[in-house]
């Protein structure tokens, strides 16, 4: 059991350590570190994004396909392969997540299979996730939880999911001026915006009343210690989702080059883009993305839309909207998708390497889910597990 001090997060029956690992995309948080998240009692969360990037037998059947809708049931039929070996490390027990971006161009066939599957929820951001009761109201006992970051936000997704008769079963809380990887802000210059902070948004959700006042509210962005996690737990949250830290366990599905650039980026290595998905994003100023950046001004004044898709490298046309394909200026000009399977692979000078703005928990050390899940909540590792 856990001590007094931590809350205990309770999602549809099930009790759990009040830590939420966070989705990173293209292998990044695949089937080995959720399931051992799970295993220890939290939440284990799969990211949905590209999982066929894992699997060589499909990477070879596809190696001549250009077609996308091929492309993207492989990425459905990597899903279900994660879940089940997920599955077999969490245990029947285990609380397995599966975050899919409402940015996919194949959301809804993702959500779907993640049902089917046996994902206990669906995590979902990067967009107003309004259909997602839905999509999943044949499956009745998976979890439902947005991800949000600011009252309006969680006020328009109560009110569209109530007509369905459905309310979310947690809602996590993102801060954009912390958070890795897509931030929940839509233009740079409201990064930093105090209504996105943490006190300001539990405060406002909790005033709502009624459904509002009850909902489990998890906070993400910037938890990287004990302390601050006690002070979210102070501020009324129920629970921490965490990324960065769980990408440098050792547990990790991402090659070590990708959790040695995560350990040893320094402040000022980190810094904020605008993406193909028309959002600001986080990550680790590798010689790649400088490069990138050094030509995205001339890259945007000669953005044209590609009706064809040709532009897409990937085949797979991961994003409904692609500022690079769909020649959007306004957003990032470039393969999301080819760059961040680079990182996963570590390809340290053609990678894009997500990251939170905080430092880390152990520095520089790679070490176990385990010792994070015990040093963030002061306990020793074998007494973690609510069973």
């Amino acid at each position: 059991m856990t001590g007094l001090e931590n809350p205990v997060l309770q999602i549809r029956g099930h009790r759990l350590l009040p830590i939420v690992q966070g989705g990173m995309g293209v292998g990044i948080s695949g089937h080995r570190l959720a399931g051992t998240v799970a295993r220890h009692g939290a939440v284990g969360t799969l990211a949905s994004v590209d999982l066929r990037r894992l699997y060589p037998d499909i990477m070879q059947r596809l190696r001549r396909c250009r077609d996308p809708a091929s492309h993207g049931a492989a990425n459905v039929e990597a899903l279900a392969r994660e879940i089940a070996a997920a599955r077999a490390i969490a245990g029947p027990s285990g609380f397995i997540a599966v975050n899919v971006m409402r940015a996919l161009s194949n959301y809804a066939d993702l959500v779907v299979e993640a049902c089917r599957s046996g994902a206990n929820a669906i995590v979902s951001g990067a967009g107003l996730p309004l259909e997602l009761p839905e999509l999943t109201e044949p499956y009745p006992d998976v979890a439902l939880i947005p991800i949000l970051s600011e009252e309006r936000g969680v006020r328009v997704v109560m009110k569209k999911w109530a007509r369905r008769g459905r309310m979310p079963d947690a809602i996590v809380l993102e801060h954009p001026r912390y958070a890795g990887g897509h931030l929940g802000a839509t233009r740079m210059a409201d990064i930093d915006d105090t209504r996105f902070d943490f006190a300001r948004v539990l405060a406002a959700i909790r005033a709502e009343g009624g459904e509002s006042a009850t909902v489990p509210l998890i906070v993400a962005g910037g938890i990287n210690s004990r302390e601050k996690m006690q002070a979210a737990f102070a501020l009324g949250a129920n629970a921490v989702q965490i990324g960065t830290p769980f990408a440098v366990t050792v547990e990790c599905d991402a090659h070590p080059n990708f959790k040695k650039v995560l350990a040893e980026a320094l402040p000022a290595d980190i810094v904020t883009f605008m993406s193909p998905a028309g959002l600001p994003a986080r990550a680790v100023l590798t010689p790649w993305l400088k490069r990138y950046l050094q030509k995205e001004p001339r890259l945007r004044a000669a953005a044209r839309p590609d009706p064809s898709g040709i532009t897409c490298p990937s085949q797979v046309q991961c994003l409904s909207s692609c500022g690079f394909k769909d020649g959007n200026p306004a957003a990032g000009q470039f393969c999301i998708e080819t760059q961040l399977a680079a990182a996963q692979r570590g390809s340290v000078d053609k990678g894009l390497f997500f990251r939170g703005s905080e430092s880390l928990p152990f520095g520089e050390q790679i070490k176990s889910v385990a010792d994070l899940l015990g040093h963030l909540l002061g306990e020793p590792a074998p007494t973690l597990a609510l069973g």
